[in-house]
């Protein structure tokens, strides 16, 4: 990313003071993107050893002139900036030709100084959005933002890419703490498992031993970034520390090739337990968001495909209040074939080609893409009726349920009475008058799992897979959930 005009630089003996400066202040920037694209998880946030407040800034560029190159290197300590760009007033005789001009509002700070002009940063100055995952320093103004988002978004349309900005754990990763490891995992030999055979190429689960964690890829998860990354930008987005996120890229990611320095974490947030696009350099009407929690993205639901979750350690479900045994006891995984993620890629596939198709009289500057995800999600329920029958408590309106949203959202009619339209009615057992209506009637009979697994699966799925339990049955159930509960 630069943050300066796409234009051939000009000479280094033709710029003026300002010029010059923020020639060399983007040319530092452009050079420790370049070389730390991750960074270094064991580096201190400030990005030097505590106490060495007074580092030796050094800026190296190369400059055209008149087809030659020439290298220009400037040296300067922290506590001579002002001087060097606001001289008193015993300075300002030898600067009578530099005429420096601030430019408010300025576009953004780098290092404390503004990005075009040089000048120091004021206390007060304190708008704009701090972007520490592109350089520990950088923050920009609004308008400098809108320009950045602007062009990116020429050059996304440009490439026929979107952007894709995914979540790390339960999306396309499970991790688990090492003293959270159950029994059973000890037991088949996972931690052993994790840290032997590093140089496996296919292998899947990592001991992160500096962190004490295990991590474990989903599967397909690496044939899905590389096809994905031929259709999108790349984003990791995640509620997790930076090192951890810069960890996770590294092993998703060993090449460097998908994400390079786009890995954003808690840090970056503006809102706290929010995640927001206010800090990805792009544009609404281009992102697509992949995640295993909606309640995050308030904001931008919309862009939102919704991940079903990835529990592969025991600890995983149990903290969403699940009794199932993990993938990791069970000795299975998702498969590959059919797995969340390669159901995800064709989803991907489907709306990128919906976006860029040709014959469309609309320009790809006036495309939405949360248009092209309503349309694909209302046509997975298309034609269907339901009837809700003793799914929600008595002392709250169905119509504001999720289950009944996300029913609307995949485009079927919800109600309440049945009638001879219905063709689904969805129940947590068989013994209501409406569930018997159903089978009198030869509807469809299913639990609210159905509505869910469509959602995910962005298919309607087979509704003999989801039959309703009798109240016998239901009874038994609960027992037994009872049991493992009492367990546990």
């Amino acid at each position: 990313m630069s943050l300066v005009a796409e234009s051939p630089p000009p000479s280094l003996s033709s710029l003026s003071d300002d010029d010059h400066f923020a020639d060399l202040l983007a040319a530092e920037l452009e050079l420790e993107l370049s070389s730390a694209p991750h960074g270094d998880p064991s580096e201190s946030p400030t990005g030097h050893d505590d106490g060495e407040e007074e580092e030796d800034v050094v800026v190296e560029v190369d400059a055209v002139e008149q087809g030659s190159s020439k290298r220009c290197r400037v040296e300067e300590q922290h506590k001579d900036r002002r001087t060097a760009v606001m001289p008193d007033e015993d300075a300002i005789g030898s600067f009578k030709d530099a005429q420096i001009k601030f430019c408010p509002p300025h576009p953004g700070y780098c290092f404390g100084l503004c990005t075009k002009c040089g000048k120091i940063q004021d206390e007060e100055d304190v708008s704009g959005v701090h972007f520490g995952y592109i350089h520990k320093s950088l923050s920009l103004g609004t308008s400098e933002m809108d320009r950045l988002r602007g062009a990116e978004v020429k050059n996304l349309l440009r490439k026929r890419k979107l952007g894709l900005i995914s979540d790390l754990d339960h999306t396309l990763i499970n991790s688990t703490r090492l003293h959270d490891i159950s029994a059973a995992e000890m037991d088949m030999g996972i931690l052993t498992a994790a840290s032997k055979n590093a140089d496996v190429p296919n292998k899947s689960l990592f001991n992160l031993q500096g962190m004490h964690m295990l991590t474990k890829l989903r599967p397909f998860v690496r044939k899905f970034l590389e096809e994905a990354s031929n259709m999108f930008e790349m984003y990791i987005y995640t509620m997790g520390d930076q090192a951890y996120a810069v960890e996770i890229a590294k092993l998703l990611d060993p090449g460097n090739v998908y994400f390079g320095s786009k890995v954003i974490s808690k840090s970056d947030c503006t809102e706290r337990h929010q995640k927001g696009l206010d800090v990805v350099l792009g544009d609404e009407s281009t992102a697509v968001i992949l995640d295993d929690t909606g309640n995050v993205w308030q904001k931008h639901k919309e862009n939102l495909i919704l991940m079903e979750r990835y529990h592969y350690f025991a600890v995983s479900p149990r903290h969403f209040g699940f009794s199932d045994r993990p993938l990791s006891e069970l000795m299975q995984d998702e498969r590959e074939s059919d797995g969340a993620l390669a159901t995800i890629l064709d989803v991907l596939k489907r709306i990128h080609a919906i976006f860029f198709e040709s014959g469309v009289e609309t320009a790809l500057s006036s495309r939405d893409v949360r248009q092209v995800i309503k349309r694909l999600r209302q046509e997975v329920l298309q034609g269907c009726k339901l009837v809700f029958t003793r799914v929600f408590r008595s002392d709250c309106r169905p119509q504001d349920q999720i289950i009944w949203k996300m029913a609307e959202q995949l485009g079927a009619v919800c109600c309440s009475e049945v009638d001879s339209t219905v063709t689904h009615v969805v129940a947590l057992h068989a013994g209501t008058d409406k569930a018997r209506w159903a089978v009198k009637n030869k509807k469809f009979l299913l639990q609210p799992r159905w509505i869910e697994a469509c959602n995910y699966r962005w298919h309607r799925q087979p509704e003999e897979g989801f039959p309703v339990p009798s109240s016998k049955e239901k009874g038994k159930e609960k027992v037994a959930e009872d049991a493992v509960a009492a367990a546990d």
